[in-house]
């Protein structure tokens, strides 16, 4: 399936948010996802499909000071 991921066009093979967190080797705890334009609450990443492109906004949350 073909998505917009940080505006990139990738072609992945996830159907869920979650699953494409984890495709793109992310922590799932630390990513916050906007899917069209919408902010995907994390409870419904493992349940929220997705659908040939979809715009998908994600941002990783990094520690420090």
């Amino acid at each position: 399936m073909r998505l917009q991921v940080n505006g990139d066009t990738r072609e992945v093979t996830a159907r869920t948010l979650l699953a494409l967190v984890e495709e793109l080797g992310l922590d799932p705890r630390k990513v916050a996802v906007e899917r069209n334009l919408a902010i995907v609450p994390k409870s419904l990443h493992a349940t929220t499909v997705l659908d040939e492109g979809d715009r998908i906004e994600l941002v990783q949350f990094v520690g420090g000071g």
